[in-house]
């Protein structure tokens, strides 16, 4: 079946970046399952790598996860060995999350593939381009700063 023109719909930007962010995601996603791995784990595991060692609810506020969606992604990482969850040295009632080594050599795999899977999003752009598009993309998203 053809596709339909839609020209109102398509003329609007949140349309186009809505089309273009799945596109993204379907790509990343794809390149993440080669590896065995998730959005929301490669999410998380580049999170505890960036903030370690941090506890549970502040990696939960800083990825923006539900406190129960994030103790189910920390059980599967840290079944397969990916991070620890050990009491916080600052206040042993909360748990501090680290990644494993296992974890480090994981996510630099991952994040190979992620980058990979954003060249191929980016790739009808010109390098220029792509750097004008990501400061775009930052200003509109209310990401700087």
């Amino acid at each position: 079946m053809a596709e339909a023109s839609l020209p109102a719909i398509r003329s609007l930007p949140s349309w186009l970046l809505g089309r273009a962010a799945a596109r993204g995601r379907t790509l990343v996603a794809e390149a993440l399952a080669a590896e065995g791995m998730k959005m929301w784990h490669h999410v998380v595991l580049s999170a505890v790598r960036d903030l370690a060692p941090v506890a549970q609810a502040d990696l939960g506020r800083a990825v923006r996860l539900d406190p129960k969606d994030l103790v189910g992604v920390l059980n599967d990482l840290q079944s397969a060995g990916l991070v620890l969850r050990a009491p916080d040295p600052g206040d042993r009632r909360k748990n501090a999350v680290s990644l494993t080594d296992e974890g480090t050599r994981l996510l630099t795999r991952c994040e190979k593939a992620a980058r990979q899977a954003n060249d191929e999003l980016l790739a009808p752009l010109s390098p220029d381009e792509r750097a004008r598009f990501m400061g775009l993309l930052i200003r509109i998203s209310g990401t700087e700063g």
